[in-house]
């Protein structure tokens, strides 16, 4: 179990300026800004490659890490997916990924970290799905800073993600935990990176 002390937040960059991007984490009194995209560039917002990102921030005395190939969310072995898609239980249970978790609780206990990715809203991104569910299993504070500027906790967000499922009424046959496990398991395999896309989209740049 981690100290229940330690704290970490997320934040998406989506199509945000990145005056905008610095903005929210100056609010939030960030100090370090961990990497998890898996592919860490934005075709359509350069400020957002890894390079570009990392030396702004650094100008702007916020650290920078990647952590994309220990905590990222687009697995290269197929043994990580099921019917195509990305499935997070599995990747969670990795020695990378668990390397990945140390490294930021470790890192929480020096600076005040936010976990990057690009979706906007924690519910659609593997950062709060996989990484800040098993950060909160360990007893880490997890909280989100949402585009708009709010911070919210991640019991919060599982009381979201427990309404949209339809699993937060009393079920006499479930525990709550179940519950919330199988709700975590279907909102992930709507929003988890899919091969079956990707393949396509390969597919179709060959012809």
């Amino acid at each position: 179990m981690a100290d229940a002390a330690a704290e970490v937040l997320t934040i998406g960059h989506s199509t945000l300026p990145y005056e905008r991007f610095l903005a929210l984490l100056r609010k939030a009194s960030v100090t370090a800004v961990a990497d998890v995209r898996t592919a860490p560039f934005s075709r359509h917002f350069p400020h957002f490659n890894r390079d570009v990102l990392r030396d702004e921030l650094r100008q702007d005395n916020v650290a920078y890490v990647f952590l994309g190939k220990e905590l990222g969310g687009r697995p290269k072995d197929e043994r990580f997916f099921c019917d195509g898609v990305a499935d997070y239980e599995k990747m969670a249970e990795t020695a990378d990924f668990a390397r990945g978790l140390s490294r930021v609780i470790e890192g929480a206990k020096k600076y005040r970290i936010a976990m990057m990715c690009s979706e906007h809203d924690p519910l659609d991104c593997h950062r709060c799905l996989l990484v800040g569910r098993a950060l909160h299993e360990r007893g880490v504070a997890v909280r989100h800073i949402l585009s708009a500027g709010q911070i919210i906790d991640h019991l919060q967000i599982e009381d979201k993600l427990m309404v949209m499922s339809g699993k937060n009424d009393f079920d006499l046959f479930d525990s709550p935990v179940k519950r919330l496990a199988a709700a975590y398991r279907d909102r992930a395999m709507k929003v988890a990176f899919s091969d079956r896309y990707d393949n396509a989209r390969k597919s179709a740049a060959a012809e």
